[in-house]
């Protein structure tokens, strides 16, 4: 990737609202270079989708848990069937297979404590072959980011 690449990305992850004009003019180039560059990013998949960042608090959703889940039998079904389940469930916001003490690491994102709970009670401790569930409550967010840093 070259470094107009680098500096056109880094642009479109702090506004992707920026018509092709603006963001030409931030990297310094044509309009219709751009729109090239861009349009090629997009067909490779580097630029994979456009995004609205919700502050979570302020759409009301108070609290965020961090979740260990750790599967009794690594049983492809039911590595499967987590994995298909977590992926239909909206609180999830982000779900790691990991390497240590728990198989896999969510995010998850709900109201209050008692939607917390309904989401453990009624999905999470249900699913075949989960053998521990361990959550860190997020008690204060200190850095939040999903751009990629691009050194430009």
């Amino acid at each position: 990737m070259e470094t107009k690449d680098r500096h056109l990305l880094a642009e479109l992850q702090r506004d992707s609202r920026l018509t092709m004009q603006e963001l030409a003019d931030r990297v310094g180039m044509s309009t219709s270079a751009c729109w090239r560059r861009v349009k090629a990013l997009e067909d490779t998949g580097v630029i994979s989708r456009y995004a609205v960042i919700i502050d979570a608090q302020k759409a009301g959703f108070e609290l965020s848990s961090i979740v260990h889940v750790s599967l009794a039998r690594h049983e492809q079904k039911n590595v499967d069937n987590f994995i298909r389940e977590v992926s239909r469930h909206p609180e999830v916001l982000d779900c790691f297979a990991t390497s240590g003490e728990a198989d896999f690491h969510l995010r998850v994102v709900v109201e209050d404590m008692d939607a917390y709970n309904t989401f453990l009670d009624d999905f999470v401790f249900r699913l075949p072959g989960v053998s521990q569930v361990r959550s860190n409550i997020v008690l204060k967010e200190i850095k939040s980011d999903t751009a990629l840093p691009f050194k430009i």
